[in-house]
């Protein structure tokens, strides 16, 4: 057991990883590569108050229903978690949430050969009728490093003549933000303290993003589908960036979700200790190391 600003803890490690989780909510809070300080951000802000309670951003990672809105967004989830043990991992029920009637439920397994861990979203509608959301995969880390966004390339048609990308910026955000590098394969960021705070989202047909921080890569991978709808004008990726953390976002289809039905969303996290990977062109590698 261990503690995270009065919550209790637990662990769940191998000798690859060791992350830590509320006791009673489906929260990581830490995440240590092995041989590594947390890498997850650690907030301390206040909460957002809502008609049904407090809102706590805590850090790490956790599971929303998208699009954001205020107060569905911010149920609370400080208690009633049920954890049960799973092979190589464990499985996180929330119960019901109030006016949403959703359930939120995290699996999390290790991957007992490599540094890899395997995570399955779910949204359960409990309600009385259809509900229309998508499940969103949030992820915050510290700061001082950088974010790597892969862009759609190549041509969508024969001719070449249609866009072949789009990108969602947010009121807030400023185009001209130092920390946004807009490169023609990848976008990255700069994770420095700064206001104001900036957000954007895409479509990325890659299926991954990745976090660059203490000489460790970290790569969200996740299902990307053309023939489906996605929040936000189509985006399956967001990032939102402040003065005190950066936040890697992957979303699944925007659908409607049925009584006693699920929505699932799955993502896979690997560490390599390395920008020397196929999947990340030498240009950007030389670019990333600058930084």
């Amino acid at each position: 057991m261990g503690d995270f600003q009065g919550e209790q803890t637990r662990v769940l490690e191998n000798e690859h990883v060791k992350f830590e989780y509320l006791a009673n909510s489906a929260r990581i809070v830490r995440f240590f590569p092995r041989g590594k300080e947390n890498i997850f951000a650690e907030l301390k802000k206040e909460p957002v108050s809502t008609q049904y309670g407090d809102f706590f951003f805590r850090g790490g990672h956790r599971l929303w229903h998208a699009p954001e809105h205020m107060p569905r967004t911010y149920m609370p989830d400080n208690e009633g978690a049920m954890i049960n043990d799973i092979p190589n991992g464990i499985r996180i029920e929330m119960p019901p949430e109030p006016w949403t009637h959703i359930v939120k439920v995290i699996e999390i397994e290790l991957n007992p050969e490599r540094p890899e861990i395997i995570l399955r979203h779910e949204l359960r509608n409990e309600g009385a009728w259809p509900v229309e959301f998508a499940p969103w995969a949030l992820t915050m880390f510290k700061q001082g490093g950088v974010g790597i966004f892969p862009q759609p390339v190549g041509n969508v048609d024969d001719a070449g003549l249609l866009s072949n990308r789009r990108l969602s910026l947010w009121p807030y955000t400023e185009i001209t933000d130092p920390r946004l590098i807009l490169g023609d394969d990848f976008l990255l960021v700069q994770a420095t303290p700064s206001l104001p705070s900036l957000k954007f989202g895409y479509f990325n047909p890659h299926g991954w993003v990745g976090y660059w921080i203490d000489e460790i890569l970290f790569v969200k991978r996740f299902d990307a589908q053309y023939d489906v709808r996605y929040p936000d004008n189509g985006c399956n990726v967001e990032s939102y960036c402040n003065d005190e953390f950066i936040e890697l976002e992957s979303l699944g289809e925007l659908t409607k979700v049925a009584p006693g039905q699920t929505a699932f969303h799955d993502e896979i996290w690997e560490l390599h200790d390395t920008l020397d990977v196929p999947f990340i062109s030498i240009e950007i590698r030389k670019l990333i190391s600058n930084q």
